[in-house]
């Protein structure tokens, strides 16, 4: 047997993985992974094809289709009043995930500290190790995952090289606000501080509140890689395509890691996501769209035992169920997939030591048969 020693040797597979092959196993109504289980727009499919007939199938250009970049950067300047270059400044990428562990990647070094608030995404905490950082964790309360702008102020040493925000959040559906915006700034201001702004969810705000992308203010922006995807905007996960934009200065040593880790992605669809771009109502009415099937599916339960705080952003709500059992969350979401067919994702594999807060957290970019199955189940408990 070979030997060798793991860089991640504490690191379990992604409950993403073991919680999907439990519902297939169960055959159970799966609102756990953040996927739809409806179909993409036709028009955009019929885009990507007409893109593969026209011959569009060799390698796009390194950073990315510069047609697709330009139009980027006119709707990010539209949205945010942010000018980007899309010559040196937007990088089109294979999915979010792989733009994050890029921009780790290419500026945390070993002993750099980098600071994520938990619950998390779980793909920042092992990016970070894999390239010899050290995640320093700040864990939000579950009653409002609001941050504690002191606590997160004094979390800041001398070795703190890059900050990671969310928003809108996953897995909490939280959005941070423009106050909570210009405090960040007003923290980092003064430091040499990078922020990777994790921004897949930017068209899935509900309620009348304004996404407030880190480019909209002018010291963040001047520090910040902000990731995009175009798989959570455009319901085509499994297509693996995002974006990023950042100042030339932080986008060049971005591109250096790029090249060397993909190089280019696919070029059909990005010929066919610019024609499908130029649609401006593709994107825009995506708030609406999204906030309906919450409120179908928070109507849908509104008679369960379950409590809940409708969700600010992004297509996952959060249910808690402390008034119905005491069970460790982990324990009664297999009980759920089993005895009730039905998979959800708890919510304590995303906080600092599992802390279970008796809360799960449920995908409603579904199909309205599939929630009112969910619903029934829910009911049912």
């Amino acid at each position: 047997m070979i030997e060798y020693t793991s860089k991640l040797p504490n690191l379990k597979t992604t409950i993403f993985t073991v919680v999907t092959n439990l519902a297939k196993k169960y055959n159970a109504v799966n609102l756990s992974q953040g996927f739809p289980d409806f179909e993409t727009d036709p028009r955009l499919v019929q885009a990507v094809t007409k893109t593969m007939k026209d011959g569009h199938n060799q390698y796009a250009p390194m950073a990315g289709l510069l047609a697709l970049r330009e139009t980027l950067s006119q709707k990010t300047q539209e949205l945010h009043g942010r000018y980007y270059d899309p010559e040196t400044e937007i990088t089109i990428t294979a999915g979010a995930t792989q733009a994050i562990f890029t921009a780790i990647t290419a500026f945390v070094s070993k002993g750099d500290e980098v600071i994520v608030l938990k619950p998390a995404y779980d793909c920042y905490e092992p990016a970070i190790t894999l390239a010899g950082g050290i995640p320093v964790l700040i864990q939000l309360e579950s009653k409002d995952f609001k941050i504690d702008w002191e606590e997160f102020r004094n979390t800041i040493t001398p070795k703190t090289k890059m900050v990671i925000i969310n928003t809108p959040h996953n897995p909490s559906g939280q959005i941070l606000s423009k106050e909570d915006m210009l405090e960040l700034q007003n923290i980092l201001a003064p430091t040499n501080i990078i922020l990777l702004s994790d921004e897949v969810y930017e068209h899935i705000v509900f309620d009348g509140a304004a996404h407030e992308s880190a480019s909209r203010f002018n010291d963040l922006a001047s520090r910040s890689i902000i990731c995009s995807s175009f798989g959570k905007t455009f319901h085509v996960t499994g297509w693996k395509i995002g974006y990023c934009v950042a100042p030339k200065v932080l986008m060049s040593e971005f591109q250096k890691v790029h090249q060397f880790n993909v190089f280019c992605v696919n070029h059909p669809v990005q010929v066919g996501l610019n024609a499908y771009l130029q649609q401006k109502e593709n994107y825009l009415s995506l708030n609406s769209f999204y906030q309906e099937k919450r409120d179908y599916f928070l109507n849908a339960i509104s008679g369960s035992r379950f409590n809940y705080i409708p969700t600010k952003g992004s297509f996952f709500q959060l249910l808690n169920y402390a008034d119905i059992t005491d069970e460790n969350d982990v324990l009664l979401n297999e009980r759920l997939i089993k005895d009730y067919k039905l998979a959800a994702i708890p919510m304590s594999v995303f906080n600092i030591h599992e802390k279970d807060d008796k809360m799960l957290r449920f995908c409603f970019a579904k199909k309205k048969e599939t929630l009112d199955k969910a619903a029934d189940i829910l009911n049912k408990i």
